[in-house]
């Protein structure tokens, strides 16, 4: 997870409908009247519960969100690259992740809601989190991407991987994993994203990342769905609440298009204006919470070609850069090392390597998923 530890916002939760809506957990007791179970029967006992690795009691009552889940966020931990695979290593792993975030960040619990260690072994997080993976109708509030706690499962995983790649039981198990939570929630490959399409953070590390595309590929496979059935871009919907990479994108491209916006990052009272006000001109339903939509994202985002120069390329390098490609700076000029690295970035996405920045490239730039990856 990011060294960025901010509390939960109250606001966000209210906006969200998760204010005095929520239903209280104390410990795994959970009462959610009203609500069927999705997909009862469903096998879960590979995952070690709360109560098997005998983790603390919440510090505060938690909450069910009563809004849908709409995607996954996976993480890294920041934690060591350990050699020691075993399942009494994933057990100390998830009291010593329980204990930063308690007693180091002052939350209710664990922050995520599922943990998979580097010897493959998953746990539960959250308290309550595998009663409601098993019922699959809503989450347990989290603490793991604000902005996203209410609508987003988070998946720790074990380790740092900025410059190292997983083992492969971690991401045999994290795909099984994600796996599941699509089949109990109704998601797709499609709604996998990483903690930095939605946070300002160098987690889940460059050299994670680069590995998504083939995780979402076998959970397509796995959920037996095809390429054809994906939309054609699924973009990050990001919103006021949250601060991201992809909003300072966002901010080069709206001070592009003449808004008075700083490419900060931060989602401020400015960029709010512009979105909402940029939607209107272009004829797209005006979202309250400057929810950057992907017909927003679409009319946005111009074309580059190899003479493009400018605040657009400014906003690829920005991104190229933040996602692990160093060599790439910000200078406003489409210069080789930005030729380059959006053709290895295409070719993650199973797009032809042109070196224009198409619709396509944007949304893969900004962590968003395209069809073609899919079939890659």
């Amino acid at each position: 997870m990011s060294v960025v530890r901010p509390a939960l916002d109250r606001r966000t939760l209210l906006r969200a409908g998760l204010g005095a809506a929520t239903v209280t957990v104390v410990g795994s007791d959970l009462a959610l009247p009203g609500v069927a179970e999705a997909a009862p029967g469903a096998d879960l006992d590979w995952i070690i519960d709360c109560d098997e690795w005998d983790a603390r009691p919440p510090a505060d009552p938690l909450s069910v969100s009563t809004i849908p889940t709409n995607k996954i966020i996976v993480h890294h931990m920041a934690f060591p690259n350990v050699t020691d695979y075993s399942r009494e290593q994933a057990v100390t792993l998830a009291h010593d992740c329980q204990d930063l975030h308690m007693d180091g960040n002052g939350w209710s619990d664990t922050g995520q809601h599922f943990t998979v260690s580097r010897g493959g072994y998953v746990l539960e997080g959250r308290h309550g989190s595998l009663e409601r993976l098993r019922a699959g109708d809503r989450q347990m509030v989290s603490a793991h991407c604000p902005g996203e706690n209410g609508r987003a499962i988070g998946i720790e995983n074990e380790g740092t991987y900025v410059t190292d790649t997983p083992p492969q039981a971690l991401l045999d198990s994290l795909v099984r994993l994600c796996t599941t939570v699509c089949r109990q929630y109704g998601l797709h490959a499609h709604d996998i994203f990483g903690h930095w399409d939605f946070r300002a953070t160098l987690c889940p590390g460059a050299q994670f990342y680069r590995l998504f595309p083939g995780i979402r590929r076998q959970v397509a496979h796995r959920l037996g769905t095809r390429a054809g059935e994906a939309p054609a871009r699924r973009w990050p919907d990001l919103w006021r609440f949250v601060n991201a990479p992809g909003v300072q994108v966002a901010q080069y491209l709206l001070a592009h298009r003449g808004y008075p916006v700083t490419p900060s990052g931060t989602f401020d009272a400015a960029t709010v204006a512009a979105v909402g006000d940029w939607q209107a001109r272009n004829g797209i339903p005006v979202d309250v919470d400057a929810t950057l939509t992907a017909p927003t994202w679409e009319t946005l985002a111009p074309e580059l070609d190899r003479n493009a120069t400018g605040l657009p390329v400014q906003a690829v390098q920005f991104i190229l850069n933040w996602k692990g490609y160093a060599e790439v700076t910000v200078t406003g000029g489409y210069d080789p090392a930005t030729r380059r690295a959006v053709q290895d970035l295409q070719a993650l996405h199973g797009l032809p390597r042109t070196g224009t920045v198409s619709t396509e490239t944007w949304c893969a730039l900004v962590g968003g998923i395209v069809r073609q990856s899919l079939r890659h």
